[in-house]
């Protein structure tokens, strides 16, 4: 008797813990819908790199403004939450949204294979590619063949990074010899500013980026963008893998925001053409 009573007892706590550990792993699954964390909190993180202008840089306040930060905060705005900026370095930014740093990733961001397995995106919501920029003056590169022995400056992390390294494999095959030194830096800008002191011979960056640089007051006359294209690459918002539920939301209100004139007027505002009647 006693021993069936012994029996009847740890069925009994067998079964409530079994039914604790359920409520548990149910609680787990819910905690991890980032659309209900973000509504909950009433914030929206989103990581980027912020000296990449004009998708997203500080101004002279140290203040950070552009492209992608206006469209964030209409997106966070139409979900009802508040928009919250998490600078970050762009050759870790994938695994700062995977460690939960942020909800996702709005940061000029190019839609790539390799990137698409490890996070999810967004439909593209801009289009950009790889240019070349040279220093005013320099005749002996107009094209990306005439690279060849040169040192060229990228962005780490950066598909302008592999723009770089696909193009020396790509002059290799074709001329028996390659580009001399891809130095990678930790931010586009400060690319750009070697090459204007000499330190390389030319920089493979984003179109929008490289073309709003060298477009300031203070830089005119100082850069020549090459005619040539080395890439056409989609921008996109990333997510976590599965996070479904934010990516449906935030894409809703991308759509919205594209048929209502809204991106229209970003993209006037940054780029002084409206890139969605293209």
């Amino acid at each position: 008797m006693k021993k069936i009573k012994t029996l009847l007892i740890t069925f009994f706590m067998i079964t409530v813990s079994i039914i604790m550990l359920s409520g548990c792993g149910k609680t787990g699954t819910a905690s991890t819908n980032t659309l209900e964390s973000v509504k909950k909190a009433g914030v929206l993180k989103i990581g980027l790199e912020d000296s990449f202008p004009p998708m997203e840089f500080r101004d002279s306040k140290n203040q950070i403004k552009g492209f992608d930060v206006d469209m964030a905060a209409e997106i966070g705005k139409r979900l009802g939450v508040k928009t919250q900026f998490v600078p970050t370095d762009f050759n870790g930014i994938i695994l700062a949204l995977k460690s939960g740093k942020f909800d996702a990733i709005i940061s000029g961001m190019s839609i790539t294979d390799e990137r698409k397995k490890q996070i999810d995106f967004s439909k593209p919501y801009f289009m950009s590619g790889q240019i070349i920029i040279v220093k005013s003056g320099n005749k002996s590169i107009t094209k990306s063949d005439d690279l060849v022995g040169k040192t060229i400056g990228v962005e780490l992390g950066t598909t302008g990074d592999k723009s770089s390294q696909d193009l020396d494999k790509k002059l290799k095959e074709k001329q028996s010899k390659g580009i001399k030194e891809i130095k990678k830096y930790d931010k586009a800008t400060d690319a750009l500013q070697d090459l204007q002191t000499g330190r390389s011979d030319a920089v493979i960056i984003d179109e929008p980026v490289g073309r709003y640089y060298v477009s300031a007051a203070d830089k005119k006359g100082k850069y020549t963008v090459l005619s040539e294209k080395l890439t056409s690459e989609p921008m996109g918002i990333g997510f976590k893998k599965g996070d479904k539920e934010l990516e449906e939301s935030v894409q809703k209100a991308l759509d919205e925001m594209k048929k209502d004139g809204t991106l229209s007027k970003i993209s006037i505002k940054w780029f002084g053409t409206d890139e969605y009647k293209k």
